[in-house]
């Protein structure tokens, strides 16, 4: 089997994976999963689309991830390792499909507008 690669986004993050047969080792810009995301809640997102098609040990991962904040770069990760895995086997689609893995979640961070402090908020206002 050649090397699968693909893409997932989220927020302002960017994953690239690329996915191989092997062991299930994960490596993200280089690191293991744990030492890259210490938090273990964050770690097994990253994990769930292998858990849910029952493929956790048999694909090597290695991910290159930009942009974001350490959640949005978990999911990033979670999406692009799951649209791999739906190139490697169409049967994976319907139970990644269920778990909402391969929906691009569109919402990001709403712009900063002229005359105000953040996108919405207003100065104070007193009217004396």
């Amino acid at each position: 089997m050649d090397t699968i690669n693909a893409i997932g986004r989220r927020k302002a993050s960017v994953a690239r994976v690329y996915l191989r047969q092997g062991s299930g080792n994960i490596k993200i810009n280089g690191k293991e999963v744990n030492e890259f995301f210490p938090q273990k809640h964050i770690e097994y997102k990253v994990s769930q689309p292998l858990h849910t098609v029952e493929v956790a040990n048999l694909y090597d991962i290695v991910v290159n991830v930009k942009g974001g904040g350490f959640k949005g770069q978990a999911e990033a990760t979670r999406m692009a390792i799951a649209r791999a895995l739906v190139k490697i086997n169409e049967e994976y689609r319907s139970p990644l499909k269920a778990e909402k893995f391969l929906t691009r979640d569109a919402r990001v961070v709403e712009r900063k507008k002229y005359g105000k402090p953040k996108a919405r908020k207003s100065f104070q206002f007193s009217k004396r």
